[in-house]
């Protein structure tokens, strides 16, 4: 395996490559940019997500090759079956935020992350319309890099009271038991943001401090949570199911079931804890 640092700038630079390619889509610059909008299991596809996720994997391939890495990719899973069997796979999602980058909100990002067998240990997560990239390597924290170069450490914020915390939510993917827990925490103060990766960036770059998951009928996948989790992580805070096990990818089930937190906090068990009581009162009084 060549360099950890090497193979980051390398995926820097794809990730670089691929907000800008990404970019001139959404502002309509890109030759064919008109937007061909597909419906898949109700989740919407472009044309966008098509040229970013060829972009990614083309220049991967190029720098590394089959041989020691294997490649989960948002728009070409479908054609793998079950597990990976490479040692060191890259989990990609070329467009994450589909509906935002339709809906023009600007919050749509790039995850790229290197995962060794099920934990990640290298992560981009390329934020196109705040010409911004955020990086981490397993043990080497988490960094954001502007367009002109410059680049800065990043760590959450901690030590705020409970009452205090700033819930990142979505705008779309909302069910009464989500509406549920959430009335139920102890911290109430929401920011409606859309993409994990936009997400869990904020919470890097100290403007909230908790994410929660919560499958229902679908739920989010290998590529939606490995780059987002190492940049929270490499920051100083948590990402865990419910229970405090942590994530897993490239299990041969690409679906990360249950309800998952991401925190700045020092208090994320408490939060944990308090999430499974709200789901359990939830459960029972809708089970009679």
């Amino acid at each position: 395996m060549p360099d950890l640092q090497e193979i980051l700038q390398i995926t820097r630079q794809v990730g670089w490559g691929a907000a800008k390619l990404l970019r001139s889509y959404y502002q309509g610059k890109a030759d064919n940019s008109h937007l061909d909008v597909e419906y898949k299991q109700n989740e919407p596809v472009t044309n966008a997500d098509k040229a970013v996720s060829e972009y990614i994997l083309s220049h991967l391939q190029a720098a590394f090759g089959n041989e020691d890495f294997g490649y989960i990719c948002e728009e070409t899973y479908k054609s793998q079956h079950g597990k990976n069997p490479a040692k060191l796979v890259w989990i990609i999602d070329p467009l994450d935020g589909t509906r935002d980058f339709i809906e023009k909100t600007g919050e749509y990002a790039i995850h790229i992350a290197l995962v060794e067998d099920i934990r990640p240990i290298l992560a981009v997560v390329a934020i196109p319309e705040t010409e911004k990239l955020y990086y981490a390597t397993k043990g080497g924290g988490t960094f954001v890099e502007t367009i002109n170069g410059d680049s800065q450490p990043l760590q959450v914020a901690k030590n705020k009271p409970l009452e205090d915390l700033t819930l990142v939510v979505s705008r779309s993917h909302r069910n009464q038991r989500l509406e549920y827990l959430l009335k139920n925490l102890p911290c109430q103060q929401q920011k409606a943001i859309g993409s994990v990766g936009c997400k869990v960036t904020t919470i890097v770059e100290q403007q909230a401090d908790v994410y929660i998951s919560l499958s229902g009928k679908s739920a989010p996948k290998d590529w939606d949570m490995a780059a987002p989790e190492l940049i929270l992580t490499e920051a100083g805070g948590r990402f865990t199911h419910f229970d405090g096990r942590s994530l897993e990818y490239n299990t041969g089930d690409i679906n990360q079931w249950g309800g998952l937190l991401a925190s700045s906090s020092q208090e994320h068990e408490i939060l944990c804890q308090k999430a499974e009581q709200a789901l359990a009162e939830f459960d029972a009084s809708h089970s009679e």
